[in-house]
């Protein structure tokens, strides 16, 4: 099984950059190799990929999905696969968007190219033509605000929750439904991490966590009050 990890900062508030990421049918514009994605539900999509010339179909699951945080996903089929993508507040208008994935190549031509490490120079690459994507419009193509739990929430296996806060064209793809998927599932047999795939995240103490709340000052935790200002001396 190979893993793989990359990030890039988008210019962009954390609203807008997780909302298009939510616009699944919109990654053929910046995936490389990704020939088109069909949303058959809010937690399910078929997928039709070329990776070192070999072509496959697979559907894939959310497993995991919070607005403004994170979005995890398993395949249903070969090639087996599950990732999560977070969203990092940097600033009003600056978000480092992170993405972790495994996968098991098969045959020898993807596992050639495995070698060759052509699946995570695409991914780095397709993560900065979604950098351009999202900057050069200033906003997001559409947005889908629901909720899927993650297996280790209420018990696993939850449905996926409604709460949809907009509805643009793109929500979703055309025709879908909001908050009526399910959530929970397991890849490659084995739950999809609930806050990470490989090792533990953040490997980088200065980066803030998922969401839309920046770190404290340094060398205060989270929820800390500030410490006194002394008063004058008597």
């Amino acid at each position: 099984m190979s893993s793989i990890e990359q990030s890039v900062d988008v210019n962009v508030p954390i609203r807008t950059a997780y909302n298009q990421w939510t616009q699944f049918e919109s990654f053929p514009e910046f995936m490389e190799g990704v020939e088109s994605i069909k949303q058959l539900s809010d937690t399910r999509t078929a997928w039709v990929v070329e990776i070192a010339g070999v072509r496959r179909e697979f559907e894939a699951e959310i497993t995991e999905q919070h607005p403004d945080e994170r979005v995890a996903w398993k395949s249903l089929d070969k090639p087996h696969q599950a990732g999560v993508v977070t969203f990092h507040h940097l600033g009003p208008d600056t978000t480092r968007v992170t993405l972790q994935m495994e996968y098991d190549p098969e045959g020898v031509v993807e596992t050639v190219g495995d070698w060759l490490q052509l699946v995570r120079l695409r991914v780095r690459g397709d993560l900065e033509r979604f950098k351009t994507f999202v900057e050069s419009r200033g906003d997001e193509t559409g947005a889908w605000r629901g909720e899927v739990p993650g297996p280790h929430e209420h018990g696993g296996g939850a449905a996926g929750t409604g709460g949809v806060a907009d509805h643009s064209p793109g929500d979703r793809g055309p025709g879908e439904h909001h908050g009526t998927g399910t959530g929970g599932g397991h890849g490659f047999g084995e739950p999809v991490p609930p806050r990470t795939v490989g090792q533990p995240y953040p490997a980088d103490p200065d980066l803030p966590p998922p969401g839309g709340e920046p770190l404290p000052p340094a060398g205060r935790r989270s929820g800390e009050e500030p410490p006194l200002t002394p008063g004058p001396r008597i």
